[in-house]
C-alpha cells in the first residue's frame, strides 16, 4: 500500500534477480516527466519546455481522436517484462496503486473506464528493470499512447519510484492525459510538423506542461470534461477546421470481427 502520509512508497519492489538468473534485456523506451529543466518525452517523440496557452489535442493523423462514449480500455501486465524482478507481484501492486491514485486525481473528468484483462487487452504495462538517463541526468520515467484502435504499450521505469509520491502521481496523471488524447502544452511551438489543436481555458499551469507550472488543475479537468461532453453529443465536430473522430478500443473491433466470422 502507498504511505500517503509519509509521501513516499514503502520498500522498493524493483529488486532484480542476480545476473545469472536474468534473461535477455528488454529494448528500452524513452520518456521523462517531472519538475526538471531537462525534458525528454517519447510519448510525443519530441518536445522541450515552453509555456503556451490552451489544452492541446493530438491532430497528427489529420483529425483529433477521442474515445467514443462508453469506451473501456482493457489492460494487462506484460509478464515477460517482470521476469527479472525478485517480486513481480510487488511491482504490480505498486503500479496498480499508483494508477488508482492518478485516476482519482483526474476524478469525474476521466472519459474512459479501465479494466484488467489478460486476454482481450488494448494496452499492456511494460516494466523496464534498468534506469535510462542521459548525460544531464534527465531520466526516463514512463511513456504512453494516444487514442486509436490499436494495441499499445504503457512503459514504466523504476526511476519513477525514486520520486516523491506527489510527483509519481503527477507523472502517471500526465501519461493518462496522453491516453485521453492530450498533447503537451508546448506542442504548437516546439512541434510544428506534428499538428495540435487548442481547446479550453488559457492558463500555463497544466498537468500537460513541464517544470514548476506542471500540476493537475481544476481547469485541466473541466476542459477535459467539456471537450468530451461536447464531442460525444455532436455539438463539437471540429476545432479550427480539424475534424474530431471518436474511436473505439482494439478489443471492440476484434469482438466485432469475430461476431461477423462466426455468424
Amino acid at each position: 500500500m502507498v504511505d500517503q502520509a509519509a509521501g513516499v512508497l514503502p520498500a522498493d519492489p524493483f529488486r532484480l534477480k542476480r545476473p545469472e538468473q536474468q534473461g535477455i534485456a528488454k529494448d528500452p523506451r524513452v520518456h521523462v516527466y517531472g519538475k526538471h529543466e531537462q525534458i525528454i518525452c517519447d510519448t510525443e517523440s519530441r518536445g522541450y519546455k515552453r509555456n503556451p496557452a490552451e489544452l492541446q489535442l493530438n491532430a497528427t493523423e489529420g483529425f483529433i481522436p477521442l474515445w467514443s462514449e462508453g469506451s473501456i480500455l482493457r489492460w494487462r501486465f506484460q509478464e515477460q517484462s517482470l521476469s527479472n524482478f525478485e517480486s513481480p507481484n510487488e511491482v504490480k501492486a505498486k503500479i496498480e496503486e499508483l494508477f488508482a491514485l492518478a485516476l482519482e486525481a483526474w476524478g469525474d473528468a476521466v472519459p474512459v473506464s479501465f479494466t484488467r484483462d489478460d486476454d482481450a487487452w488494448d494496452f499492456q504495462i511494460v516494466v523496464q528493470e534498468v534506469e535510462r538517463c542521459n548525460a544531464a541526468r534527465a531520466c526516463v520515467l514512463a511513456s504512453a499512447f494516444f487514442p486509436d484502435a490499436g494495441r499499445h504499450d504503457l512503459v514504466i521505469y523504476p526511476t519513477l519510484f525514486k520520486q516523491d509520491l506527489s510527483e509519481q502521481i503527477e507523472t502517471i496523471a500526465h501519461e493518462l492525459g496522453h491516453v485521453f488524447g492530450l498533447r503537451h502544452w508546448f506542442a504548437p511551438q516546439s512541434e510544428p510538423d506534428y499538428p495540435a489543436e487548442p481547446f479550453g481555458s488559457q492558463d500555463r499551469r497544466s498537468i500537460m506542461n513541464y517544470g514548476p507550472d506542471s500540476q493537475l488543475t481544476e481547469k485541466d479537468k473541466q476542459d477535459l470534461k467539456d471537450l468530451y461532453s461536447r464531442a460525444r453529443s455532436g455539438k463539437l465536430k471540429e476545432i479550427n477546421g480539424t475534424a474530431i473522430r471518436l474511436v473505439t478500443p482494439f478489443h471492440t473491433l476484434r469482438e466485432l470481427a469475430n461476431s461477423v466470422i462466426f455468424k
